[in-house]
């Protein structure tokens, strides 16, 4: 059975800005699961050029880097 998370974070491999958005979301206990978009063309064109992107599930909100601590606590309500 998949995992399933409240959240998604779109990101890429060896990008530092998804590095930087990932540590803080870690840092904060936020339940979150990894989609990078190259593994789909409608991600990649979706989120190409504006990944580190966290997808909240529950109404498709989404807050797009640059983010900070606070943004994300107001964000995820952590």
């Amino acid at each position: 059975m998949p995992k399933t998370s409240a959240y998604i974070l779109f990101h890429t491999d060896a990008c530092h800005l998804c590095e930087q958005a990932q540590a803080l979301i870690c840092a904060l206990n936020i339940d979150f699961v990894l989609q990078d978009i190259c593994d789909d063309e409608q991600l990649a064109q979706r989120y190409g050029v504006r990944i580190p992107v966290l997808l909240r599930e529950a109404d498709g909100a989404e807050l797009g880097w640059p983010f900070d601590s606070e943004q994300l606590q107001q964000f995820t309500g952590v």
